[in-house]
């Protein structure tokens, strides 16, 4: 393959990393899955992580593993995945389930007629469980009144259905069913999708073995990702996201493959920084310029300063700046 088609052909974003706090999302949707198989009784569970902690990968990974298909002219889905629309109505909300569940209609008629519909089909079917992403706009975009209406339906339709549903969200999801405790009781099963951590040995470990995936997938050499100083500049660079990871390295990889680079240099790694995460970035904060500061960018006008009141109504994420602890 030409060095110009490298970047076109190569993303880490496309491939699953498999990373303890992955493996254990994927596991609590089986359990509740089989669970609601075995004994016929459904449940919930609340997956929550900050933006690029991998939540709409685990809900898409498990949405891959069943796939859809046809019996004698109807559409079997043991799986439905939907997007909770921006500022949810029960109306938007009934027809973006509708249109998960593949109805050519999704857009036609009344609320009633909608939510009738959505019984018909999850029944016909044959959905097993069903996984709600972006949970979140409930409270973003939305009146207080309207979000307890919505959630009020919602309960309805999980309580009259006898489906499991797994909610994925923003932090911020959990100050929601506080407003709805019958809610909240069904979905007591709850799980944080957190950041890689950088304190301990074993965080720090763990934080470059999946460096490690992302560095013998890569499609050119590359100065070395797991080595300790350049692992403490990717952790700060992500903030721990595994996200961020794959949009840092990807835009590395377009950097070198388009100078026609024998490796990726952390220069390239410098310049995706700067492209994917912090624009303005002064070289003595890049993680990636050899003499820069290295700290959590958390101050100020920094990009892990506040991260969209994740964690709650705007607080602070508290990290701290800790040196490399082990090699």
């Amino acid at each position: 393959m030409r060095k110009s088609s490298v970047s076109q052909a190569f993303s880490i974003r496309n491939r699953i990393i498999s990373y303890p706090a992955f493996t254990e999302a994927m596991a609590r949707i089986e359990r509740l899955h089989q669970r609601s198989l075995t004994t016929g009784h459904s449940g919930g569970l609340l997956i929550t992580g900050l933006s690029g902690s991998g939540k709409s990968t685990v809900g898409n990974e498990y949405l891959s593993r069943f796939k859809t298909y046809e019996s004698d002219d109807v559409t079997i889905m043991p799986v439905v995945k939907v997007d909770t629309p921006a500022g949810p109505t029960v109306k938007n909300l009934a027809e973006e389930i509708l249109i998960g569940l593949k109805d050519p209609m999704a857009h036609v008629g009344t609320t009633e007629q909608k939510t009738q519909r959505i019984y018909h089909y999850l029944k016909l079917s044959k959905v097993e469980l069903i996984i709600i992403d972006e949970f979140q706009h409930f409270i973003e975009n939305a009146k207080r009144s309207e979000t307890a209406r919505v959630t009020d339906w919602l309960k309805n339709i999980i309580n009259k259905s006898n489906i499991p549903v797994v909610l994925l969200g923003l932090p911020s999801s959990e100050y929601l069913l506080l407003l709805n405790p019958q809610l909240a009781r069904r979905f007591s099963a709850r799980y944080c999708l957190k950041p890689f951590t950088f304190y301990e040995i074993e965080d720090i470990q763990e934080f470059r073995s999946v460096l490690k995936i992302v560095e013998q997938s890569l499609p050119l050499p590359s100065v070395s990702l797991t080595e300790p100083g350049m692992s403490q500049r990717f952790h700060i660079a992500t903030f721990g996201l595994i996200d961020f990871i794959g949009k840092i390295v990807d835009t590395a990889v377009v950097f070198a493959t388009d100078e026609d680079a024998r490796e990726i240099e952390m220069r390239h790694y410098a310049m995706a920084f700067m492209e994917e995460v912090w624009r303005d970035v002064p070289d003595k904060l890049n993680p990636f310029v050899p003499n820069a500061k290295l700290r959590v960018l958390n101050q100020p006008n920094e990009p892990f300063a506040v991260i969209g009141g994740e964690f709650g109504k705007g607080e602070l994420y508290k990290a701290k700046d800790r040196r490399v602890v082990g090699k």
